[in-house]
């Protein structure tokens, strides 16, 4: 339920829930990144989902906990909703994927569309010159940048002038992160964002 909200505001912002049939029909789909030149951080998750690709907003399916985290760790003054996401923009925060076809599930990507995902993150990095970029999922993370080592936070690797770093893919099937697990590494990002 969106709040704080006037009528003629509300009724701006369309906001669905895709049919099943719908859903299905998303697979191969993309999402319209969410990006800026010069962003302070630019998040990527690994891939949209079969649900957000269907309703076309980044990390838009029920128990997706990425909004949650931003919204904890302070990154938004309110708690946004998918369909708010533009709104990332007037704080400087933008998201894309690594792959940008969407799957039921992640484990669908095959290897080399990591790896051809992670070259070509490498070049909009280039092209918008964040500050960070912030890689929702370590493992793909560690497939597409071979980084086999790599833990979660800031990593080595640099993209030019852009910092990386590593949060867990925010996903409600991730059990190994809880809500104040993802608090606090999004926190420790937040931290960095104000040291610059």
């Amino acid at each position: 339920m969106l709040r704080n909200r006037t009528d003629s505001q509300f009724n701006k912002l369309i906001v669905w829930k895709p049919t099943r049939e719908q859903i299905l029909a998303a697979e191969h789909k993309t999402v319209r990144d969410v990006i800026a030149p010069d962003l302070r951080v630019l998040f990527s998750g690994i891939n949209p989902g079969l649900y957000t690709a269907a309703v076309g907003h980044h990390f838009a399916r029920p128990g997706n906990r990425f909004w949650k985290a931003l919204h904890d760790a302070e990154f938004t003054e309110r708690l946004l909703s998918p369909f708010e996401e533009r709104e990332l923009l007037e704080s400087g925060y933008g998201v894309t994927n690594v792959v940008a076809r969407a799957t039921a599930t992640a484990d669908l990507l095959t290897k080399e569309e990591i790896i051809l995902g992670g070259k070509r993150l490498k070049t909009k990095v280039r092209r918008y010159r964040p500050q960070i970029l912030a890689i929702l999922g370590l493992g793909a993370y560690r497939l597409a940048f071979s980084q086999p080592k790599a833990t979660v936070g800031r990593q080595e690797l640099q993209m030019g002038k852009t910092i990386v770093w590593v949060l867990p893919n925010p996903s409600g099937l991730n059990a190994n992160y809880q809500r104040k697990d993802l608090e606090r590494v999004f926190r420790e990002l937040k931290a960095e964002v104000h040291s610059r």
